[in-house]
């Protein structure tokens, strides 16, 4: 029976396989697309992709359900707490211009099967958007026009009673996405150009609004007498503040889109700041006025802004609001599409997805096979689903996306760059000739015993350490660390900084109502989970880390991506059981693509070094004769020559 269990080699090559990263390639400015996008069309982008229904439909429900006209405050936290996420995707964006966006960054710093599982939930996440979106814009011009269209089909089609399908089915929402489908498929300037067209009427009605706003704005809307500013206290501002999170969700389409932009180390970075900036000053400008001009606790959550219109006397003003929330859902549709083929791409053209959607159109130089694919599959989406259920399930793959993003800008901050070799140690005396014996500590490799002799400083310089390489400081103190690989403690330490914090936000979510901790136990736990938190914190901080003046990088690294990592665990864990569930179903699916697909395509399974084309490698270590300190070192496959030798105890690979 022994012999049918895998051998401890094979384990170890498949648990390599999982969590190999991505080559990248020594030009990565390199694209089979066309790279036209300048930092306004990013800006755009951005802008479409964040403020859209939300700002129309969003604003109303929080403030009457949820915090009043705290909405402010609420929007404003948000706005500091999506910063966070936007900062790390601004970092990456710069520094790996590559399309795919979070499955992208995961791919070339964590491992291969993260990467996938992150991409794989970013796409569902895009087409249920995209679908909910559509419906939603249906709904809304339906409105306009007293429901004849909604009348129309119920009359004529039909009304459906069948579990997870909608009431009938929704032929302009589907019939708005094929459309949307079509134009982006003409290229990316033509999707930036129709972008532009609605991002500036969406901004124009916004200006409308908080002008006309400001105008019509009576402060004793916030007084006491119509319950104050905050009447559901700070409870409700935390509650509003998970729920307008979820408003800024949209600037990732700009690091999806950073590989066909002209100059992605400058653009990306000041493209997400622009937005996100705007974005976050719209929703609280909007806020403001919305909750001065009515009562809110009158609010229509379904259309607040133009009803607030409406009831001030002004209908004009209220059919202009409608004309821009259809404006504003327009481009995140056009947001959803252009992002989601993007996407699909990067996973197909490293063999992880279906290769046919890694095929570029040669005239427009877009994925024109995913685009027309996701398209439909979202379209049909949009038709005949109920997507209110299925809504919450963009949460959870957003927040899952950040926080292996966050993880990930940790990671690549504290390992070497490509290309970084040890600088060998100055000396007046030339290099030794391959004969002669090593002295001085220095590490010689060959390749064959006639290449050239490349020279490695093996003492730990003080004065100039690699990143990953514990600092010189701390190292009397954690000189246990020393011997580890650069970045390896730090890749442990991640590790248990993510489990400390999601150890520390399920008690801090469940320890009260789910779990019935006593106060003694809850408190210990938080107390031992932080701690643990906190000393990871602490011992990535202790290494060093890369410093680039070249592109954009995050401040305060690991301090900021660690908060942008509890804050997203603890959304995330703040959602119902059921959509758990249906993310854990989602999983089952992709990790079947994965292993039936993906780990066999791979492109670095391709590029594994195959044992017939690998060379004997000879590696000199000091401290005596050339005869009698070098050891072959050849593929685990082969076994390996060894010259002979006398003390091999101290000798290394």
């Amino acid at each position: 029976m022994a012999r049918w269990l895998p051998r401890s080699t094979d384990l170890t090559r498949f648990c390599q396989k999982l969590n190999r990263v991505k080559t990248l390639e020594d030009d990565i400015m390199e694209t089979s697309f066309n790279r036209c996008l300048s930092t306004v069309d990013l800006t755009l982008l951005g802008i479409g992709g964040m403020v859209g229904s939300g700002l129309y439909v969003l604003t109303g429900t929080v403030a009457k359900e949820i915090a009043g006209p705290a909405v402010i405050v609420s929007f404003i936290i948000a706005g500091f707490a999506s910063l966070l996420a936007a900062l790390c995707y601004a970092e990456f964006g710069a520094r790996v211009p590559k399309t795919g966006s979070a499955y992208m960054f995961t791919y070339v710093s964590v491992g291969e099967i993260w990467a996938f599982l992150i991409g794989w939930n970013v796409l569902l996440e895009y087409m249920i958007g995209g679908a909910a979106v559509a419906r939603a814009w249906s709904g809304y011009l339906d409105s306009i026009f007293n429901h004849k269209i909604k009348n129309f089909t119920e009359t004529h089609v039909g009304t459906w009673q069948v579990p997870f399908l909608a009431r009938y089915p929704d032929f302009l929402a589907a019939a708005i996405l094929l459309v949307a489908t079509a134009f982006i498929s003409f290229g990316a300037k033509v999707s930036s150009w129709l972008n532009h067209v609605f991002s500036a009427i969406s901004m124009g009605v916004i200006l409308f609004i908080l002008i006309m706003g400001f105008v019509l704005a009576q402060p004793k809307n916030w007084s006491t007498q119509e319950g104050g500013f905050a009447p559901y206290g700070l409870s409700g501002i935390m509650a509003g503040t998970a729920t307008c999170f979820y408003a800024f969700v949209g600037f990732d389409v700009i690091a999806a889109s950073s590989e066909e932009a002209r100059n992605p180390q400058k653009a990306v970075p000041r493209a997400i700041a622009f937005s996100l900036g705007l974005a976050t000053g719209s929703y609280i400008l909007v806020s403001v006025v919305l909750t001065l001009m009515v009562p809110w606790h009158t609010l229509d959550p379904d259309s607040a802004l133009a009803d607030a219109f409406y009831r001030r006397g002004y209908a004009w003003g209220g059919f202009l609001v409608a004309a821009g929330s259809i404006c504003a859902m327009n481009t995140v549709l056009l947001s959803n599409l252009f992002s989601l083929p993007r996407i699909v791409y990067a996973m197909a053209e490293d063999g992880l997805f279906f290769q046919v959607f890694s095929r570029v159109h040669p005239r427009t130089q877009v994925p024109v096979v995913g685009i027309v694919v996701f398209g439909l599959l979202m379209a049909l989406l949009a038709l005949v689903f109920d997507l209110e259920a299925l809504v919450q399930f963009l949460s959870i793959g957003t927040l899952l996306a950040y926080t292996f993003v966050a993880a990930s800008i940790i990671v690549l901050r504290f390992q070497q760059q490509k290309g970084d070799v040890p600088a060998p140690v100055a000396s007046s005396q030339p290099n030794p000739e391959p004969h002669e014996g090593p002295s001085g500590g220095e590490l010689k490799e060959y390749e064959s015993f006639s290449d050239k002799l490349q020279l490695v400083d093996r003492s730990k310089s003080k004065e100039q350490r690699e990143p990953g390489q514990l600092k010189a400081a701390f190292e009397p103190y954690l000189e246990f660390l020393s011997d580890f690989y650069p970045g390896e403690v730090v890749t442990v330490a991640v590790v248990t900084l993510m489990v400390s914090a999601v150890c520390l936000c399920s008690i801090l979510v469940f320890g009260n109502t789910h779990l019935h901790l006593p106060t003694w136990s809850y408190s210990l736990l938080l107390v031992l989970f932080s701690l643990g938190f906190l000393l990871s914190l602490l011992l990535i901080w202790a290494h060093e880390q890369q410093h680039s003046t070249q592109t954009f990088q995050i401040p305060l690294v690991p301090l900021s991506p660690a908060l942008s990592i509890i804050l997203n665990i603890y959304l995330m864990l703040k959602l119902s059981y059921m959509t758990w569930l249906r993310f854990a179903i989602w999983l089952l699916l992709g990790l079947l693509v994965y292993f039936g697909y993906g780990i066999w395509h791979s492109k670095e399974n391709l590029r594994e070094p195959r044992t017939q084309s690998v060379s004997a490698r000879y590696v000199v270590f000091p401290g005596g004769s050339l005869e009698e300190r070098v050891q072959a070192v050849q593929p685990s496959s082969q076994p390996a020559t060894r010259l002979p030798d006398t003390n091999t105890d101290d000798c290394k690979r």
